[in-house]
């Protein structure tokens, strides 16, 4: 109980046994007993524990889900490092946690699962198939051509779970699956908005396709650009042929479209509305100005997942979880969780415990 909670805590903060010891003031030895359940810290070890890990103690007490998360890849992504995807892992199976268990309060009927799509062309074997399977997900969810206002809530009304957490900058996005086989999909806290839209449609496209005889990544990336700008959009937007691309329509449809104006000239790129002599001068052209770093024109609002803050909140309300309990649920602090909860003036309720 207390073990698991314990290393869980500590690779999510991305400590060694050493530099825990070091901040508790214990042996690496003593730590390493600790997690593995061979010995029970005392009271004042235990509350430095806690306040080394940013934790309450009785977070190190409560018993840790029985869960099992795994990366949805065959092999870890080239930039990070798997110390890196260690400490990924480990805030993952925290965060789910903390989710199956504010899930738990609800009746099995009130629950969200995820229905995996049954796509016609979900085992591409081009490019084209993967436009098709974009198009036809946006089909089976009654999406239309319509811009898609908030993605992020989209997947969680779908029954996906999306989370977002720390990490380097080496880290965008990845796809998990919990022991019921249902998604996970986590997205570095911070991004623009522009990128975390497209980091979350690419994950979305490794949860819906087999790449069969293309390389996964370029058919997730196709799949994203092509489930938030459909062929057909692009067509009615840019047109079925141009010479050039203006500064100001790319910056209009990034606002428009929550697409990156560098997406924007790609995607007319792959779908032959303008030459790759346009596309080049393009690059050229961002890169010399740094805006192959930083966006041009206004920078977009981050989506940020709400269905387990907001199903936390529901809890509180009905007096199901004290205010203790709602902030450990959520991950934060009491005072926190107050000046997010009660605004002046705002009458206070009581609660059980």
């Amino acid at each position: 109980m207390l073990g698991e909670r314990l290393r869980l805590a500590r690779k999510a903060s991305g400590l060694s046994l050493r530099d825990l010891a070091q901040r508790v003031g214990v042996s690496a030895q003593a730590i390493s007993k600790y997690e593995r359940g061979l010995d029970v810290p005392g009271s004042a070890v235990l509350l430095k524990l806690a306040a080394s890990l940013g934790v309450r103690p009785d977070y190190l007490l409560r018993p840790q889900p029985v869960i099992g998360v795994r990366p949805a890849f065959r092999s870890r992504p080239s930039r990070l490092s798997a110390r890196a995807l260690s400490h990924i892992m480990a805030r993952v199976e925290e965060w789910v946690g903390r989710y199956l268990a504010a899930e738990s309060f609800l009746p099995p009927a009130e629950r969200v699962t995820f229905v995996r799509p049954a796509l016609p062309d979900r085992a591409v074997q081009s490019l084209d198939a993967v436009e098709r399977a974009a198009e036809q997900l946006r089909h089976q969810w009654s999406l239309g051509l319509d811009p898609i206002a908030n993605l992020t809530a989209e997947l969680e009304a779908r029954g996906i779970r999306v989370g977002t957490i720390r990490a380097d900058d080496a880290f965008d996005a990845l796809t998990f699956s919990v022991d019921d086989g249902s998604p996970v999909i986590v997205v570095r806290d911070g991004m623009p908005g522009d990128r975390g839209r497209f980091s979350v449609a690419h994950e979305l496209g490794h949860l819906v396709l087999e790449a069969q005889a293309v390389d996964p990544e370029d058919a997730a990336n196709r799949f994203a650009a092509a489930f938030l700008v459909p062929a057909a959009v692009v067509r009615r937007e840019l047109g079925q042929s141009r010479r050039r691309l203006s500064l100001q329509e790319l910056v209009s449809l990034k606002v428009r479209y929550g697409l990156s104006v560098q997406a924007w000239i790609r995607r007319a790129r792959d779908l032959d509305v303008i030459t790759d002599s346009e596309y080049r001068r393009w690059m050229v052209a961002l890169r010399s100005r740094g805006w192959h770093r930083q966006e041009p024109g206004p920078s977009l609002t981050p989506e940020r997942p709400r269905r387990l803050t907001d199903l936390v909140y529901r809890l509180l309300s009905e007096g199901l979880v004290s205010e203790s309990r709602a902030a450990e649920l959520l991950g934060i602090r009491v005072i926190e969780l107050r000046s997010q909860l009660r605004p002046a003036n705002a009458p206070t309720h009581s609660v059980r415990g």
